[in-house]
């Protein structure tokens, strides 16, 4: 993994796995928002982010917001991550709960069987990149012919690609100057989180294709 984490491959491996769902030929009619870690948490912060971009770009869409948690309590990570989406300028009305499936799967099932039992809406996907394919596939194993994505990718800081006074860390007579180094800063361990990250998805894949769920 430390060698790895000197190359490009954990980049590769994790935009590959969020570019891998299909592209909506037409609008969505359904955006899914899937919850992650819960309220407040980084990416289900990126998730509303990128759920309310798609809800502004396709105003006609119903939203649901898949995370488990009481939809009456206003503290609870579901119903925060709602107002997130109302703080982001999208109506409350077009905003509904799937709030008890506890994994994809679940998720997936309950939305086909509350929502729509008896149609197949187009779906945008809103979810981490690592996470795309799975939920994709889990999607249309359920019974949603036309499934699309769109990862929650995260930017490079503008001010670490300048590198931003990043002479000024300075060094010794025993130890190098590492301030313009951003490979040893911050990438390798950027790319270590992200080869977690990934292993811990294609075991989940793994399980999903044993149990016949994608």
């Amino acid at each position: 993994m430390v060698v790895l984490s000197f190359t490009s491959l954990p980049f590769w491996a994790h935009y590959y796995l969020g570019i891998s769902a299909n592209t909506l030929e037409s609008k969505p009619q359904v955006i899914v928002i899937l919850g992650g870690s819960g309220m407040p948490s980084s990416n289900s912060i990126m998730h509303c982010y990128y759920g309310a971009k798609a809800a502004h770009e396709f105003p006609n869409a119903r939203i649901i917001i898949a995370l488990p948690g009481d939809t009456l309590n206003t503290e609870s990570s579901v119903k925060r991550m709602g107002d997130e989406l109302v703080l982001r300028g999208i109506d409350s009305s077009r905003i509904l709960y799937e709030n008890e499936g506890t994994n994809t799967r679940w998720e997936a099932l309950n939305i086909r069987k509350r929502f729509y039992p008896n149609s197949s809406p187009d779906i945008l996907l809103i979810t981490s990149p690592a996470h795309m394919y799975r939920a994709a596939k889990t999607f249309e194993k359920v019974g949603f012919s036309n499934v699309g994505g769109m990862a929650s990718f995260g930017k490079a800081n503008e001010v670490l690609l300048l590198e931003y006074n990043a002479k000024d860390l300075g060094g010794s007579r025993n130890i190098p100057n590492v301030g313009n180094q951003l490979s040893l800063r911050y990438k390798i361990w950027t790319r270590l989180h992200l080869e977690i990250s990934i292993i811990r998805e294609y075991f989940a894949i793994t399980y999903y294709w044993i149990m016949g769920w994608i």
